[in-house]
């Protein structure tokens, strides 16, 4: 089962709430404009399904989520609830090879709501490393970790808004985002790992190579190289053969997985030959998802 645990889709019920809001994250015809983000001019045609669908002729599983840096999950609960209700509902629609990561509001922490929506079929759960940089992020959403490791079902870990306005166009996806994924992967290691020990965890873009840091985590008195949490994953968008080969050479190729960023990016090539490749794209995420890899 060849899979992509990373795209974004923007349905026709999203992109209609996002043009009905006056203040960001918001839509004025395809001119997005988010806190701390300048404008960015969507093109219509990456989130058009039929070409979606040809782009991903060849997966069986294309898992789609909402787009965190938007910052909906963090909006008033009256604000945010309808926006990922109507996400939700045409996420769930979406003809195969897709399937959805569930979203939620962070300002209502509600569990039940979350296990309601779990059990309409999605993946597992997509938070904000905004929501999980901190011990205290991590004590405030675990209720929610607890619904997700009840059902034995996933967290994807996705950079959030970026907050500091300015700067290259570039600048919010290679300097907030991974110092997000960073600082996501070490307090879910202190501080989630001891009060969800079973829960399987994937950080997006390679979790901004923080694992390439324990050395330095060593000589700070932190544990010691050479641990590795089989059930953290990292995933591949936006990075390139040399940054997944360091990461293999640090973790082992058993906790990547492939995922591509559609439509800002598409899925690297490990370049680490056809076993590794069959690892990232089939073994790993049947692992992280809790599916049986399918023979063909």
């Amino acid at each position: 089962m060849t899979v992509d645990v990373h795209q974004h889709l923007w349905t026709p019920a999203l992109i209609d709430a996002l043009r009905r809001r006056t203040a960001p994250p918001r839509l004025d015809g395809w001119t997005l404009h988010l806190y701390g983000e300048p404008a960015y001019e969507v093109d219509p045609g990456d989130h058009d399904l039929t070409g979606r669908l040809a782009l991903n002729e060849g997966l069986d599983l294309a898992l789609v989520s909402l787009s965190s840096p938007l910052g909906i999950e963090s909006l008033p609960p009256e604000d945010a609830w309808p926006i990922i209700d109507a996400y939700h509902e045409d996420a769930l629609a979406l003809p195969a090879p897709f399937g959805a990561w569930a979203a939620t509001c962070l300002v209502d922490i509600d569990p039940a709501r979350l296990a309601k929506a779990l059990d309409q079929g999605f993946a597992g759960l997509q938070l904000p490393a905004t929501a999980v940089g901190t011990g205290a992020g991590l004590a405030r959403v675990a209720p929610l970790l607890d619904v997700l490791a009840e059902r034995d079902l996933p967290l994807f870990v996705h950079p959030g808004p970026a907050t500091e306005p300015g700067g290259p166009g570039w600048w919010p996806a290679v300097v907030p985002y991974v110092q997000q994924m960073h600082a996501s992967w070490y307090a879910f290691s202190a501080f989630g790992r001891p009060r969800h020990p079973g829960l399987r965890v994937c950080f997006a873009l390679l979790a901004g190579l923080a694992p390439l840091h324990s050395e330095r985590l060593i000589n700070r008195s932190g544990e010691g190289r050479g641990l590795v949490d089989p059930d953290l994953f990292l995933e591949t968008s936006s990075y390139g053969p040399r940054a997944i080969d360091a990461i293999v050479r640090e973790l082992g190729i058993d906790v990547v997985v492939n995922g591509s960023d559609e439509p800002y990016a598409r899925a690297p090539d490990p370049a680490l030959g056809d076993a590794a490749r069959h690892a990232v794209a089939v073994t790993n995420p049947s692992r992280l998802l809790n599916r049986k890899e399918s023979r063909k």
